[in-house]
């Protein structure tokens, strides 16, 4: 590789960079072709921590003495990750929720609601298409994991079946 290309290339990933940021995304895998037995494989990620919870507090009237603090809840100290779940149903693509078919009409599943599979459970958005997203299997709706108009990136958990 000469080094025009080299530096060529350090831009390229620059940019990459960039575009990672300035569109909120995880990753991004680049491969350009230079010829026939030259080609550059670039793969730019990121971790974004989720921002901590704040808890609020409320000012009790000085008459009242304040409760004791409550112990930490053991859930807290051991997250569970969704997409790591037996049911989870995953995104297939990268594009934007809608949980109904329009604006005003019924949500198209409901926690707690019975599914079948081949049942919609949601429209991901992707290029202007609107993707229905099926029921991978027969079911309880026991989470739904994103909210409406919510981008979402393949692989991202969208709802939890049991």
């Amino acid at each position: 590789m000469t080094k025009t290309n080299h530096e060529a290339d350090v831009a390229f990933i620059e940019a990459l960079a960039k575009l990672l940021r300035e569109n909120d995304l995880t990753e991004l895998q680049v491969k350009r072709e230079y010829g026939e037995d030259d080609s550059l494989n670039v793969r730019v990620s990121r971790v974004i921590q989720a921002a901590p919870v704040a808890q609020a507090t409320v000012a009790a009237p000085s008459s009242v003495a304040p409760a004791p603090a409550a112990a930490p809840v053991q859930a807290a100290s051991t997250p569970e990750d969704p997409a790591s779940h037996p049911g989870a149903v995953t995104s297939p693509m990268v594009g934007t929720v809608y949980m109904q078919a329009e604006p005003g009409a019924p949500a198209f599943i409901t926690v707690g609601q019975q599914i079948n599979e081949g049942d919609t459970l949601l429209i991901v958005e992707a290029m202007k298409t609107m993707n229905h997203i099926p029921a991978p299997r027969s079911g309880t709706v026991k989470r739904i994991l994103v909210e409406d108009g919510a981008p979402v990136e393949y692989g991202a958990p969208l709802v939890i079946l049991e």
